[in-house]
């Protein structure tokens, strides 16, 4: 609060400094009861109003932005060239992909960047699997801080392996590559082993540090 000095002028009358407005001043005789009580009760009502208020939360760290690029199937069965991938593959993959937006949206420390933009991009280098790290470059593209990547390999009609691979956008390097076997399901296990990978491999990692 920046303090009224008073100008020249008598005990019982002055200008405030720079206002121009006429104030009584109290003489010898100090402030009033009434205007003392006034000043206590405003003191005590500032005092209250701060003892009120709840302390102020620390801002936590910026989410991070990643762009989520759709999941793809390795078909290394017996199978392969024989039959072909069908709309429940498809289904199957566009649901692990929804399932690792979700997971990682969820957890408050992702930001989630829109890809279909690059969808082109994916499509001319083969697929994600085929572009030797492209989804760095393109995530940085998109102004995303981190890629993620999902690759689920068929090895048998009922045996799967799930590789998801996380890379820092601006160097490439992987931020994190882990796996885990889809045993004694089909293609509706995905999203599942998905959401399984996310918790206790990807975000785990994050709350241990």
């Amino acid at each position: 609060m920046t303090a009224l000095k008073f100008g020249g002028c008598g005990i019982r009358r002055c200008t405030l400094n720079g206002t121009g407005h006429a104030q009584d001043v109290l003489g010898e005789g100090g402030p009033s009861p009434a205007r003392t009580q006034r000043t206590l009760a405003a003191g005590l009502a500032l005092a209250l109003t701060v003892l009120g208020m709840p302390p102020a939360k620390a801002a936590g760290p910026e989410p991070v932005k990643i762009a989520v690029f759709d999941f793809e199937l390795d078909d290394r069965s017996a199978g392969d060239g024989i039959i072909a991938q069908d709309a429940v593959d498809i289904e199957n993959l566009k649901s692990a992909t929804e399932e690792a937006r979700r997971r990682l949206s969820a957890a408050g420390r992702y930001s989630i960047v829109d890809v279909a933009s690059a969808a082109g991009d994916v499509l001319s280098a083969g697929g994600i699997r085929h572009c030797n790290g492209c989804e760095g470059p393109l995530a940085r593209r998109l102004g995303a801080d981190q890629s993620m990547a999902g690759i689920i390999t068929r090895v048998t009609r009922t045996e799967y392996t799930l590789q998801i691979l996380v890379r820092d956008s601006r160097t490439g390097a992987v931020v994190s590559n882990d796996f885990t076997g889809l045993r004694m399901g089909a293609n509706y296990s995905w999203p599942r082993g998905v959401r399984w990978l996310i918790d206790n491999r990807i975000l785990s990692a994050q709350r241990a540090e």
